[in-house]
């Protein structure tokens, strides 16, 4: 994986201590879409579940996990799908 994708587990890693944390690097489908760089490594799906968003509504979650990743956000990063879960929520 590249470096891009490796920064997002690695915050989102040590942000969040997450039971499960799924990154996939979707660029590849949005190849010639705006947003979409050559390299790849622009638009990114992430599933994680951790303890922390026990309780917060769905954008409360979304706010966290832009404020630890705000400068991929800010440059590489043109789009991120977000499934933010607390443990055992489906």
């Amino acid at each position: 994986m590249g470096a891009i994708f490796e920064t997002i587990s690695q915050k989102l890693s040590a942000a969040f201590q997450p039971s499960r944390l799924e990154v996939e690097d979707d660029s590849a489908r949005h190849a010639g879409h705006a947003g979409a760089s050559g390299g790849g490594e622009s638009h990114f799906n992430v599933t994680i579940e951790a303890e922390q968003f026990r309780g917060l509504s769905k954008v409360a979650r979304q706010r966290l996990i832009y404020r630890a990743l705000a400068d991929e956000l800010a440059g590489p990063v043109h789009a991120l799908s977000l499934r933010a879960l607390a443990p055992g929520e489906p």
